[in-house]
């Protein structure tokens, strides 16, 4: 296996009227041996970029990659055992799916016995052996995708990328593929860096998330850490679905306590006031970040902090996002689906601010949040 060191990677493109486009700008990254990393963000955050930069697709425009301690620069592809899955399965329509899944090991002149043998433990493991002797235009989205994936761990490469190999699925078979995926990585033991634009899909599959925004990484850390910790108001608002609800405001003494009051959308009033179960520093101008889940929605004022008019319920199930509106405001709560609210209901709302995340509004940075204790004290 191999263990990946990115230093300082830039990339820039020319646009068409030779314009320069930063993909991205001083990338610092370290992928251990053995270890599933997953690159997350939106569409055109440079996730892959990068990959084709570690595939050699592309080369960089400063900085160096290495892997196992052997600089990457001008090594060709094919030298680089490194195998790669894209989005689109990409299968040779010519070939059966045993050709395709062992041309990989004929071009690099292992023995037909040793293909054979590992092309069909490969097609066992991935629950494919019925497919073999097919040809790709037999097979559905899913085998195809199946095919692509034994295709590159069946060569048993040193560094495995993956560049979103579930989003051309449906949701039962995305699902059904992650359990596929991580039986593979338990029997083979490979490094792994997984590009994806699905956040459930970061906390789910990698070892550990990298953050990417326009080129430039957030946030790198263990899923929970990232979840529970963001480092900035882009990751709190990326990672976690339904996203975080954002509140600007200001944090104010009133005696002995501390109180968060956030704004109203208009000079001078507030949406609501409640307290702050921690003393910390007053602050003019902060955002308080608060997950769907911790905010609750109550058919009486016990303990409401404010009033809100149910603007849409989405069911989902188990549960219901319930979509709120107060003033120039709106957020969303996450409540149990035997819930009885209506749409346009005036209910009273509380948070739990024992589960807040703090944010400094001129920079984005993390103040930091309760569950942490890393509130600053100015």
């Amino acid at each position: 296996m191999a263990r990946v060191i990115i230093q300082n990677v830039t990339k820039v493109f020319r646009g068409a009227k030779g314009e320069k486009i930063s993909a991205l700008s001083g990338i610092d990254l370290t992928v251990e041996d053995r270890e599933c990393l997953v690159l997350a963000g939106p569409s055109g955050s440079g996730k892959s970029t990068l990959l084709r930069l570690l595939a050699g697709l592309e080369e960089p425009t400063g900085g160096n990659i290495t892997m196992d301690g052997k600089n990457m620069e001008g090594i060709p592809p094919a030298e680089r055992e490194i195998a790669m899955v894209f989005q689109n399965p990409a299968l040779y329509p010519h070939l059966t799916v045993f050709e395709n899944m062992g041309l990989g090991l004929k071009l690099r002149k292992i023995p037909k016995p040793e293909i054979k043998t590992r092309v069909h433990e490969m097609a066992e493991l991935l629950g494919i052996e019925a497919l073999l002797a097919r040809k790709p235009a037999a097979l559905s989205g899913g085998e195809r995708q199946r095919v692509a994936l034994g295709r590159a761990f069946v060569r048993r490469p040193k560094l495995l990328l993956l560049d979103e190999p579930l989003s051309n699925l449906d949701a039962p078979l995305r699902a059904q593929l992650r359990l596929e995926f991580a039986k593979l990585r338990a029997r083979l033991e490979p490094t792994i860096i997984y590009v994806t634009h699905d956040q459930f899909e970061a906390m789910t599959t990698g070892d550990r998330v990298a953050i990417l925004k326009a080129g430039v990484i957030q946030h790198v850390a263990e899923p929970m850490t990232i979840f529970d910790s963001p480092a900035n108001i882009f990751v709190a608002g990326f990672i976690g679905s339904p996203a975080m609800n954002f509140f600007p405001g200001a944090l104010r003494r009133n005696g002995t306590g501390l109180f968060f009051s956030a704004n109203n959308g208009q000079p001078g009033s507030a949406l609501f006031t409640t307290s702050i179960p921690q003393n910390v520093s007053s602050r003019e101008s902060i955002i308080c970040g608060l997950r769907p889940e911790h905010v609750r929605v109550q058919q009486d004022a016990a303990n409401a902090v404010v009033q809100a008019r149910i603007a849409r319920i989405e069911p989902v199930g188990s549960e219901s996002f319930v979509h709120l509106a107060a003033g120039a405001c709106t957020w969303l709560a996450r409540v149990p689906a035997s819930s009885a609210l209506q749409p346009g209901q005036t209910v009273s709302v509380a948070f739990e601010m024992a589960k807040a995340h703090f944010f400094d509004p001129a920079t984005g940075l993390s103040i930091g949040s309760f569950r942490d204790a890393k509130l600053s004290h100015e």
